[in-house]
């Protein structure tokens, strides 16, 4: 049995789509556990560029299931448009997608409410992408969520949807913005988001069946642990758990049933929105880091903030999800530098703190502590072998891997599947050879 939980060790953006689409072929099943459609996993197959949302990626292989699970906000408009654009790529979708009906909806209304509070908070936003995922899970932790199965009783589902949308434009006419027509809302978005009610499950039930009929299971998280609402530098966080314990809350599969937890991180930082980044770059350096890595949002296409790798982030990443092995994306990305930095320690009132503070206005006070390397200054774009590598860039992977505690088993050297070093002899290795 391989059950293994994808998950990205800093603020999101590592490369997660390209990781799972890489090992997807070695499994039976995709569930994707949490987050929302701010998510955006890119995958490139022989040269094609393909931005996934909500679907999981593993969509992309013939006769793979993929599964949404409960813990994941589903816009239902969205996901409709994204199996279009899918199918329109000459790839089956229909019958090979199941939605938990348990997977909360989002409605216009928390679009609307996302960005009433944003603009109520001025420059003390949080920098979400407007898109409504966090009211969302508001209503679920309140309790007054709306779920895909609600879509299977449409006399219940009115009824819920006026009420909310009543509070939401008591809400919305408080902080001076539009109101909705709950009218508008009740007849033309639900006539199109039951379009996906057969796609609806109990995906629990299932992911459990399909395991104890020895199926192999890829969990895939969106974000990363820095946005965790719990473990990330709250408040500039996602509102779910992008963490590995986030798999079995957000699907309904125990945690004695997985196996594994592989870990994404670039060979540098990068951050998305606003919030704390010790490491970032202001400078050049930076710059070229955004252009040759070209960082910017799948999703949104914001520019991301860029700096060098912060092994404090690495290492509690590590140890708060359980990671047993490490893909390193981007390699190539820092080839052309003199030189490269790795953070190991931050820096506060004169004392190094090797831990994350919890506070986020702490975190934006340090000064980080940087190690400095040798850069290799030779391409290492497509190479597929680990001793390929300049000696230079194996050291620096090696002393990565030293400081968060975990061996490193993927460096991914482009952006194309077939631009991957997979070690030999690695956790990793075995997983696609069995």
């Amino acid at each position: 049995m391989k059950n293994v939980v994808v998950i990205g060790m800093q603020w999101g953006d590592e490369g997660k789509g390209k990781v799972v689409d890489l090992i997807a072929p070695h499994f039976d099943i995709v569930a994707r556990y949490q987050g929302g459609h701010n998510a955006g996993h890119t995958v490139i197959i022989n040269g094609e560029r393909h931005v996934l949302h909500l679907v999981p990626s593993g969509i992309m292989h013939e006769g793979k299931m993929c599964v949404i699970g409960n813990g994941v906000v589903v816009d239902p408009l969205e996901l409709l448009k994204e199996i279009k654009e899918i199918e329109a790529r000459g790839v089956k979708v229909d019958g090979r997608l199941l939605v938990s009906s348990r997977a909360h909806l989002i409605w216009p209304y928390h679009r609307a409410l996302e960005k009433a509070n944003e603009e109520h908070r001025g420059e003390n936003k949080v920098g979400t992408t407007l898109r409504g995922i966090g009211p969302c899970y508001e209503d679920k932790s309140a309790r007054r969520g709306i779920r895909a199965g609600d879509l299977l009783y449409p006399e219940l589902l009115r009824d819920k949807l006026s009420a909310n949308i009543a509070d939401a434009n008591t809400l919305l006419k408080a902080k001076g913005a539009s109101v909705l027509d709950a009218v508008s809302v009740s007849e033309s978005v639900v006539e199109q988001a039951n379009q996906i009610a057969p796609m609806v499950a109990d995906t629990a039930v299932y992911l459990n069946a399909q395991i104890k009929a020895g199926k192999n299971i890829l969990f895939e998280g969106a974000q990363g642990t820095m946005l965790d609402v719990d473990h990330g530098t709250y408040p500039f966080v996602t509102s779910s758990n992008g963490t590995s314990g986030g798999a079995a809350t957000g699907t309904g599969v125990p945690p004695n049933h997985i196996t594994d937890v592989l870990g994404i991180m670039k060979a540098y930082t990068t951050r998305v929105g606003s919030g704390p980044f010790p490491t970032e770059l202001f400078d050049a350096t930076g710059e070229l880091l955004r252009e040759r890595g070209h960082e910017y949002g799948a999703s949104t296409g914001r520019p991301r903030r860029c700096g060098w790798f912060d092994a404090v982030v690495g290492r509690y990443a590590v140890a708060i999800n359980g990671v047993t092995t490490i893909a390193v994306m981007k390699m190539d990305v820092l080839d052309t530098l003199a030189e490269l930095k790795i953070c190991t320690a931050y820096r506060y009132k004169g004392v190094d703190l090797t831990e994350i503070p919890h506070d986020a206005s702490i975190l934006e006070m340090v000064e980080p502590v940087y190690e400095t390397f040798p850069g290799w200054q030779s391409s290492t774009v497509g190479i597929t072998s680990y001793e390929e590598l300049p000696e230079k860039a194996r050291a620096y992977l090696d002393r990565l891997s030293e400081l968060v505690g975990c061996q490193i088993d993927l460096i991914s050297t482009g952006p194309d599947r077939v631009e991957t070093i997979i070690r030999d002899g690695s956790r990793l290795k075995q997983w696609m050879q069995n």
